[in-house]
């Protein structure tokens, strides 16, 4: 959140800002590889089809509604730049910039860099991760497919079509979860009988679930808040609604629903090898993190930049 409050401070257009917060959550490669694991391709390549609709939808509303007066007052509240969570975090630069690649990656500096940049992604999104696999876990385990099954409309299709879109940003919003945490979840409702679209508008919704709501009132004000719900909710059911209607044109959703949502057993294969191989590395990186000043430079992250940090 930060980068786009940073950018709209120092005169960027504000549509253009919001746009890019949109397209830059939904078209991320950590994105992709969570939902092809729990959710499977065609929902993936639907995410991917979906969000730059969704943008255009955004900025089409945003040029409809968004007036001079709106805009003025969450000018002022951004200028008072008050902090954010990890608010350091996204001002970090520890970038190396001499030498090839490989150099760069191997160097002092640039196994350090690496090292903080790892530890600082996880203590941003750690929460929302295992808040996303506790609450799928507990939806999954205690409430009966029955209650989904009435709750999505599954007796109505025609129905549930127009009706998943429209309840899947609000089932976000109530979640709590943000970021990647939100796959796992998205997998529970899909099982449960949520349409192909009400997936797609749930996972768009990231950006309006009530924490994220809570930001967007501290640097713009509440009545901005307010008017980026209403239209990021128009916008991302408008484009699941869209979605669901392509790829049922083309045939590509898929028939059964058998999302991934915990592992059935503990085996041992080539995946086990994968999580040992990466569980090693990130001990190292930790390590590094750990002996290069990480803990330090940590504490200071939920600080804004004129308090200084590390660059």
């Amino acid at each position: 959140m930060r980068p786009w409050r940073s950018l709209f401070r120092k005169g960027a257009n504000f549509t253009a800002a919001m746009a890019f917060e949109m397209a830059s959550t939904n078209l991320v490669l950590e994105l992709s590889i969570i939902m092809l694991a729990f959710l499977g391709w065609q929902l993936t390549l639907a995410e991917f089809v979906g969000a730059p609709i969704m943008v255009g939808l955004l900025v089409l509303l945003f040029r409809r509604f968004l007036n001079r007066e709106l805009l003025e007052e969450a000018k002022a509240q951004a200028d008072r730049g008050i902090a954010g969570r990890m608010e350091g975090h996204a001002e970090m630069d520890m970038s190396v910039t001499e030498g090839p690649l490989w150099q760069r990656l191997t160097s002092e500096r640039g196994l350090t860099a690496i090292s903080h940049y790892f530890v600082m992604d996880w203590a941003a999104v750690w929460l929302d991760i295992a808040g996303g696999l506790l609450i799928a876990g507990a939806l999954a385990a205690w409430v009966p497919a029955e209650f989904w099954q009435s709750f999505f409309l599954v007796d109505h299709p025609l129905v549930a079509k127009l009706w998943g879109p429209i309840v899947g940003p609000l089932v976000a919003v109530i979640s709590f979860v943000c970021s990647v945490g939100n796959i796992p979840l998205a997998a529970v409702l899909w099982n449960g009988g949520i349409s192909f679209g009400g997936v797609i508008a749930f996972i768009f919704a990231d950006l309006i679930v009530l924490p994220i709501l809570n930001i967007y009132r501290k640097y713009y004000g509440l009545k901005m808040a307010g008017f980026l719900f209403v239209t990021f909710y128009a916008a991302m059911a408008g484009a699941a609604l869209i979605v669901e209607l392509i790829f049922g044109a083309v045939g590509l959703i898929p028939e059964q629903r058998n999302a991934r949502v915990v592992e059935a057993s503990v085996s041992w294969n080539y995946t086990t090898w994968l999580n040992i191989a990466f569980l090693i590395l990130a001990g190292l990186l930790v390590w590094r993190f750990l002996k290069t000043g990480g803990p330090a430079m940590l504490r200071m992250m939920n600080r804004p930049a004129a308090m200084g940090h590390p660059q």
